[in-house]
C-alpha cells in the first residue's frame, strides 16, 4: 500500500473515532506528514487534540519517539486535556513515552467499539443524512421514499437495511464499515 492511500485510511480511523466518540470537530489543521483534530467530547468544553501521522518520518513507517514528544509539547503550549496520535506502527520507545504523558494511540487495529455503541452512532448518522436529503426522518417503511416496490433508490437506506442485518448478527467488521460509508456520504454532502 502507498504512504498516500495509508494516510487516507489513518484519517478515515480518525472520523471513525471521532464519530462514535461523538466528539465535534472544532478545527482541522493539515501540515507536511500529519493532519490534527482540535475536537470536545459531547457536552464538555475539554480540548482534545488527535494527531494523524500520514507521513512517518522513519522510512520504516513506524512513529518515534520524537513525533510523540512534539505532539506532548503541542499538548502543553496549547492547553489540550488529552491527545491521541494515529499511526501505522509505533516503536517500543514511542509507545512507552506515550504511556508516560498518557497519550492514547491507535495504530495498526481499530479500536473496539461495542456493538450496540456502534449501532447507535448509525442510527444518528442516518438519521441526519435522512433530514438533510428528504427534511425528515421516516417514521414507518413506507414513509421512506429510498426503498419502493422492492427496490432501493437510497443509498442511505441500503446501508442502514445493511447495518440492521449486520447487527442482528453481531458483525462488528461489516457495521464499522457501514458507519464509513455513511461517513463518506456526510463528507459529500457537507463539501
Amino acid at each position: 500500500m502507498n504512504d498516500e492511500m495509508e494516510g487516507e485510511r489513518l484519517v478515515g480511523r480518525a472520523k471513525l473515532v471521532l464519530a462514535v466518540r461523538e466528539h465535534q470537530v472544532k478545527r482541522t489543521r493539515r501540515r507536511e506528514g500529519k493532519i490534527d483534530f482540535a475536537v470536545s467530547p459531547p457536552e464538555s468544553d475539554d480540548r482534545i487534540l488527535i494527531r494523524v501521522i500520514t507521513e512517518p518520518e522513519s522510512k520504516s513507517g513506524y512513529v518515534g519517539v520524537d513525533a510523540v514528544r512534539k505532539m506532548s509539547r503541542t499538548l502543553g503550549r496549547r492547553h489540550y486535556e488529552k491527545g491521541i496520535i494515529i499511526g501505522k506502527r509505533f516503536t517500543k520507545a514511542a509507545k512507552s513515552e506515550m504511556e508516560r504523558e498518557d497519550i492514547e494511540a491507535v495504530s495498526g487495529r481499530i479500536p473496539r467499539f461495542k456493538l450496540e455503541r456502534l449501532y447507535l452512532v448509525i442510527q444518528g448518522h442516518v438519521d441526519n443524512l435522512c433530514k438533510a436529503k428528504c427534511v425528515k426522518i421516516p417514521n414507518e417503511e413506507s414513509d421512506c421514499r429510498g426503498y419502493s416496490d422492492g427496490q432501493y433508490s437510497c443509498n442511505i437506506r441500503r446501508i442502514n437495511d445493511n447495518a440492521n442485518f449486520h447487527f442482528k448478527r453481531g458483525w462488528i467488521n461489516p457495521l464499522r464499515r457501514d458507519l464509513v460509508k455513511l461517513l463518506a456520504i456526510e463528507e459529500g454532502l457537507n463539501s
